[in-house]
């Protein structure tokens, strides 16, 4: 009997590291997320996207996810024939739940928090946490290629009108 046996091709690359949680763990999360995209041959716009939503999902890992001792890890899953990318940032803080604050119309005073959010939900197709436990979450970012319909800014009250 000649059979062959079945060929089973996977084409999802992946990536995974576990960083210190610290701002220079950060920086190197989004250099290594870029540096691997890149290696695998993921379009510009994808890694582009992919370096601003890894540098804002690590930036908040250290910033609000983080407990002493513990590092923080970062994933990817890029499927080239689709290319659909998943990132993921795992912290140890799964009490701390990210929530896109609600955009003010004027603050009267300097907001530096919040914005990262409105940020990767713009660049994604879909974000969400999911439990790691015992005690930590994953926040997870779904991209693809090509980029969704492009984000139009508001007009401002003062701009002119045609």
């Amino acid at each position: 009997m000649n059979q062959t046996a079945p060929q089973l091709h996977t084409s999802v690359r992946m990536f995974a590291q576990q960083l210190s949680s610290t701002q220079r763990g950060a920086r190197l999360a989004r250099l290594l997320a870029v540096a691997e995209l890149l290696s695998w041959g993921a379009p510009p716009d994808l890694t582009e996207r992919a370096e601003l939503v890894v540098a804002e999902l690590a930036a908040n890992a250290v910033l609000h996810g983080h407990t002493p001792g513990r590092d923080f890890r970062i994933a990817l899953a890029y499927d080239p024939p689709t290319d659909r990318l998943r990132i993921e940032v795992t912290d140890s803080r799964g009490d701390r739940l990210p929530k896109i604050r609600p955009a003010a119309p004027a603050p009267t005073t300097p907001d530096t928090s919040g914005r990262g959010l409105r940020l990767v939900a713009a660049l994604a197709d879909d974000w969400n946490t999911v439990p790691y436990p015992p005690s930590g979450k994953t926040v997870r970012a779904l991209l693809s290629e090509p980029a969704g319909p492009a984000l139009v800014a508001p007009k401002s009250p003062h701009s002119a009108h045609s």
